[in-house]
């Protein structure tokens, strides 16, 4: 139980950051929470939609992974592993200023988490 409702909370993280990403990257909230300025957000609106069409394929993989119940085990394995090196990639490259990195920080602590879980059951 504890793990599903860790995946669900990663899930949700990953759906907020396509929001983000894909609707408000060339708003005042997208530029806040990523610390952009207009004309870099407007620049790189193509990439920043891409990059939150991958976020949903996320969370479309937890949420799945979960609806299959017991036989979605490998499913949600597989794309909790995709979350956790994403992040380690984003921790090795990205800007220490970035306020959405504390978010992504707590989203690999909590897939770590459920890792644990799952694999304990």
């Amino acid at each position: 139980m504890l793990a599903t409702v860790l995946i669900i909370i990663v899930a949700l993280i990953h759906l907020y950051i396509l929001v983000l990403e894909m609707f408000l990257w060339n708003t005042k909230t997208g530029h806040k929470a990523f610390n952009l300025t207009p004309d870099f957000a407007r620049d790189t609106r193509v990439l920043a939609a891409n990059q939150g069409l991958y976020n949903g394929f996320l969370a479309a993989g937890l949420l799945w992974g979960l609806w299959l119940g017991e036989r979605g085990v490998p499913v949600t394995v597989f794309f909790l592993s995709c979350v956790l090196l994403a992040g380690i990639f984003g921790a090795a490259t990205a800007s220490r200023k970035n306020p959405l990195c504390s978010g992504y920080a707590g989203s690999r602590c909590l897939t770590c988490a459920a890792y644990l879980i799952l694999w304990s059951t």
